[in-house]
């Protein structure tokens, strides 16, 4: 769908979702022919023109209140009412300073000090403190070998890993290794978990930067997955730690190390065995040290304070438990005006809202039951601070002038992102922005002011800066529409009602290019439909993936639904899934087909199936358990059997093999394999660490042994996904399977 004008969009989205859904196409077959068409070097991100063919940007960065510009070559200030930019220093004065070595972009530049014209920048070998208004290097420290480098900006202090070890460097150059041990066994200062639980790091500084908390993680007792390195002369074993749902884990404990003691203390914790510690978080006073405490069933959770001088632990200050399971995804953030309250984020109401807790009121812990299934026990004095049905997606910050949080939330509509502020006093949230669309907000040092990147559906990229206490407005950037000029499908949207005869679910459609409703066209239901990700939004095109565009030239009609089990809709949404993953999935996807079979121009006898990761599960899945209604499918790393997926996904929705024997049954693709009927290929990186070949392998025997046809294809070197110009080859061959057999 596309629409010239953003008072026509904002009155669409004021009417009910399948109203959207009929506009006409923008280009007929006569106008298709004179428009420019699209080459996967055009709309794949490993494209050779891929980077002229997306919205253009301003890259932005925040020096205090005041807003900057970052760019390969140079940096500077930009006007926050006209966006105009205003030249302050250059990559070439830089290096003139320099006396070796050279910066080569300052596209990740830094301002990390409001009141002194300081940039912060570096390369391989170090990073640098530049005084642009002086013209001068003011500090430098070496950085040469680093990984999971974290500086601080008040000691500038950087924690980092070489070799293996833990080490930390002052801001005068003097680097200490901390540890002996570290090994890919014994792995120090990086994330934990296999990333999940919202860790992303394995550092963590106080704020003056004098202690960092890190993770040690013990991997021994974990099996090695035999991964296999095919560009050596005689092909190399390369293994990976990889736990399977049910089998032994790792072990993690948590260590501070204070600089001025130079002593590491761990935090008493007790035994680490089967338990998960994420959402690290300190004291502004960096006198104590907070943790989320997770059992391996993932159904009991509790925040746990600790000395950091000595690693005691100091109280559990609440828990939260589930009939199904707890996430904790978010740290405890405290708020810069008060060091006795903090926000602490709970979906015990049914939805991620916020809370507010105060350090100085104790109370006696009881547990307390909810309408959603969990139960929860405070021990200090907590008020709910947002409450409806909607999600906070992202807590932004804070605006210290007006004592407001500012969040992201889906409040006005489950298909948008939306920035608000959030009055700590009595939880009233304001909007900061259009009311449409997905947003994006960045916050000044003061939180005064944000930049705002947003898309609608008809609108590539806009950037606003947004004065936080008044809502005011200032458009600095719109991006042109870069697809100008190319033949461009129709993008609707609507909703059907899920298998559950309740519940909203939202589809995408992308038409065919010079669309003829008088026509039959083959179609191709894309997939996803697992936990944590989502595909229709109301950004540009609908959140279409380009491919869909591709496949639109080509001819396709192009299905995505959101089927329950998918994010940002609620836990009784995302949980219905729980430990029979595929199944509720599936029936959404059939509700959906049961749709397209409602359209006078959807061929229902070529019907296709395409998806990736869990997609590629759902693919195989629905290929096997509807033979009869999809004609081909392409199945990108599927999951084949959960007792192969990795211990802390797996669990958290299937529980393990032995406690749910029936839903590993159920879910189990192996002895689906003689139901196969159409076409299927099967697509894998050689060496994926995510869902291991075992999968699609033993797939591939199970049909052998079933007398059943897939066609398989393989990546040597590749991983989970394809990088760079590899991507446009697998998409290729995914167009072209279609072709093949589809068209």
């Amino acid at each position: 769908m596309r629409i010239k004008h953003n008072i026509a969009l904002s009155l669409l989205l004021m009417l009910p979702l399948p109203a959207i859904q009929n506009m006409p196409s923008p280009v007929d077959s006569a106008q298709a022919q004179q428009l420019k068409q699209f080459s996967l070097e055009d709309l794949n991100f490993g494209g050779t023109n891929y980077r002229n063919m997306i919205p253009a940007n301003m890259y932005l960065t925040w020096w205090g209140d005041r807003l900057m510009y970052q760019d390969a070559e140079e940096w500077g200030t930009v006007d926050m009412k006209t966006g105009c930019k205003t030249k302050v220093a250059t990559l070439e004065e830089v290096n003139k300073t320099l006396q070796e070595g050279k910066i080569r972009s300052a596209m990740s530049v830094r301002f990390p000090y409001p009141d002194r014209t300081l940039a912060l920048l570096g390369n391989s070998r170090e990073r640098i403190l530049y005084n642009w208004a002086e013209g001068k290097v003011e500090w430098r420290q070496p950085c040469e070998g680093e990984t999971e480098s974290n500086w601080n900006t008040v000691s500038k202090a950087v924690a980092f890993v070489r070799d293996n070890q833990l080490c930390v460097t002052d801001a005068k150059g003097n680097t200490k290794v901390l540890t002996k041990d570290g090994s890919r066994e014994i792995v120090y200062g990086q994330a934990v978990h296999r990333n999940e639980f919202g860790i992303m790091k394995g550092i963590f500084w106080n704020a003056d930067g004098t202690k960092f908390a890190f993770y040690r993680m013990d991997q021994t007792m974990v099996t090695d997955y035999p991964q296999v390195n095919t560009f050596t002369r005689v092909a190399e074993e390369e293994p990976d730690k990889y736990p399977m749902a049910g089998m032994t884990s790792h072990k993690v404990t948590v260590g501070i190390y204070d600089m001025a003691a130079d002593r590491t203390v761990y935090l008493d914790a007790g035994d680490p065995t089967d338990r998960y510690f994420t959402n690290i978080a300190w004291n502004p006073d960096g006198k104590t040290v907070y943790m989320f405490e997770l059992n391996r069933d993932q159904n009991d959770c509790a925040l746990v304070s600790y000395d950091a001088a000595t690693g005691n632990r100091l109280d559990t200050l609440y828990r939260e438990t589930s009939e199904k399971y707890v996430e904790p995804l978010n740290p405890i953030v405290f708020l810069p005006w008060d060091n006795t309250k903090f926000i602490i984020q709970s979906q015990r109401d049914g939805y991620n809202h916020l809370y507010l807790a105060d350090a100085n009121t104790r109370l006696y812990p009881e547990m307390v039951s909810t309408d959603a299934g969990f139960r929860y026990s405070k021990s200090l004095k907590t008020r709910q601070l947002t409450k409806g049905n909607f999600v906070v997606q992202r807590l932004i910050g804070f605006n210290t002038r007006q004592k407001s949080i500012i969040i992201e939330a889906n409040a006005a509509n489950p298909l948008q992102c939306n920035i608000y502020a959030v009055n700590t006093k009595n939880g009233r949230m304001t909007s900061l922005d259009n009311g449409r669309g997905v947003h994006y907000g960045v916050l000044s040092a003061s939180g005064n002011a944000l930049y705002d990147k947003y898309s609608e559906p008809d609108v590539p990229r806009n950037i606003e800066v947004v004065n936080t206490s008044s809502a005011k407005r200032d458009m600095i950037f719109s991006a042109p529409d870069p697809w100008k000029g190319y033949a461009v499908p129709e993008y609707s949207t609507g909703s059907i009602k899920a298998a559950d005869g309740k519940t909203d679910l939202y589809w995408r459609m992308v038409k065919p290019i010079g669309f003829d409703p008088a026509k039959k066209y083959p179609t191709v239901v894309y997939v996803y439909g697992g936990p944590h990700a989502h595909n229709v939004d109301a950004r540009w095109h609908w959140a279409s993936r380009s491919w869909e565009t591709y496949m639109a030239q080509k001819g396709y009609l192009l299905f995505i639904l959101d089927n329950r089990g998918s994010e940002n809709r609620g836990t009784e949404f995302e949980q219905a899934t729980f430990r029979h993953l595929g199944q509720e999935e599936m029936k959404d996807q059939m509700k959906g087909v049961e749709y397209l079979k409602t359209l006078p121009y959807v061929d229902t006898g070529r019907m296709g199936v395409h998806g990736w990761s869990y997609g590629g599960f759902m693919t195989i899945s629905l290929m096997t358990n509807y033979p009869e209604v999809f004609k081909v499918g392409v199945a990108g790393g599927p999951v084949i059997d959960w007792k192969w997926y990795e211990v802390m996904y797996g669990e958290r929705y299937m529980d393990t093999p032995e406690s749910n024997p029936d839903g590993y049954r159920q879910t189990n693709l192996l002895d689906k394999a003689k139901n196969l009927k159409g076409k299927l290929q099967i697509i894998i990186g050689m060496n994926d660490p995510t869902v291991v070949p075992q999968h699609a392998l033993q797939f591939i025997d199970a049909c052998t042994e079933a007398g059943t046809q897939p066609d398989f294809f393989v990546y040597p070197g590749e991983g989970h996904n394809m990088m760079g110009h590899k991507s446009v080859h697998l998409h290729e061959r995914i167009t072209q399977y279609f072709e093949d057999y589809l068209k």
